[in-house]
């Protein structure tokens, strides 16, 4: 075996076989070789028709909701017509106050005005049939009117309320984030950036940790932008807010733009007392929670305790009787 591998003849007919297996692979490897790039991008070409298919079946059903909506508030503006409420449906004051709630647009004061139209009919006719259909009730007849009454005012207030507790709620959470909203605006200005670069800086900035806050520095970033008058849109930006500490930003920004103030001290110095009025806000709840926490230990810590205080006490007691 050994002569046979190491006879030149083998060794010359081995690797002959061997450079001519290799010069085949060499020729065929260009035909055998696949074509990934063009797999890749027929791959990436279906997934991107599954994935539109997949956003006009996830759009086909919200359009469905927004033409129902639409369809909707057509009915309610079409009622609120034909019983001449244009001026309400007009007022200044509402709109500000459904864009304080977070609702912007005609809808929204559509809705909020029908509902304060219907409501009270319905809770009244509610209460009415409750009261007068109900055998157990043995009231006289001005008494249930005055039930039925009483719910139509319920209703009439109901919009209100919801409409005022989502600004207190929308409110809240701006007033938190509003000291970090200037401490960046600060940062912008002593940088050298305009202020429509500021409030669009700010916008892009808090929008993660408070959405609602951005939302309106991004609106008054378009204001500044299109609306002519800088004025008019700084005084947009706190009457949608409704809050003390956008209207001191405004007048802020007014006067330095009126009377040429150095603006980087007054937003510091405005950034700084909210963040005191912050820290004071944070201190009278810690200083008002051992009055909050009282009533639930009454109610709840204090008769455990007496349980497991007098309890083996109270078990002898009846043992020995």
């Amino acid at each position: 075996m050994i002569a046979a591998i190491t006879d030149p003849h083998n060794v010359i007919l081995a690797l002959s076989t061997i450079a001519a297996f290799m010069t085949v692979m060499a020729l065929a490897a260009p035909f055998l070789k696949r074509d990934n790039l063009a797999s890749r991008l027929e791959a990436v070409t279906k997934r991107r028709e599954e994935l539109s298919l997949q956003a006009r079946a996830s759009n086909e059903p919200s359009q469905r909701v927004r033409r129902v909506a639409a369809n909707r508030v057509n009915l309610m503006k079409a009622v609120l017509d034909r019983l001449n409420l244009d001026a309400v449906l007009g007022s200044k004051d509402l709109r500000i106050k459904m864009s304080q709630a977070g609702w912007r647009g005609q809808a929204p004061v559509i809705t909020f005005v029908f509902m304060r139209l219907a409501l009270p009919i319905v809770f009244s006719l509610v209460a009415a049939i409750f009261v007068f259909g109900s055998q157990n009730l043995e009231l006289e007849f001005p008494v249930k009117m005055l039930i039925c009454a009483g719910a139509g005012g319920i209703g009439m207030y109901i919009p209100n309320i919801i409409v005022q507790n989502m600004i207190q709620k929308r409110q809240s959470e701006m007033i938190k984030g509003f000291p970090d909203a200037l401490d960046i605006m600060v940062i912008c200005v002593e940088a050298g950036l305009s202020i429509e670069a500021a409030f669009g800086r700010v916008a892009e900035e808090i929008s993660t940790s408070c959405p609602q806050l951005g939302e309106e520095f991004g609106l008054t970033t378009a204001e500044l932008a299109f609306l002519g008058d800088r004025r008019q849109s700084l005084e947009n930006f706190s009457e949608r807010t409704g809050m003390e500490a956008s209207k001191s930003l405004s007048t802020t920004l007014i006067q330095s733009e009126k009377y040429g103030t150095p603006l980087g001290v007054s937003l510091r110095v405005l950034s700084r007392e909210n963040r005191d009025a912050r820290m004071t806000r944070a201190e009278e709840k810690a200083a008002k929670l051992p009055a909050t926490l009282t009533v639930p230990m009454i109610v709840f810590f204090l008769p455990v305790l007496f349980m497991i205080l007098l309890g083996p006490a109270i078990i002898q007691v009846l043992h020995t009787v």
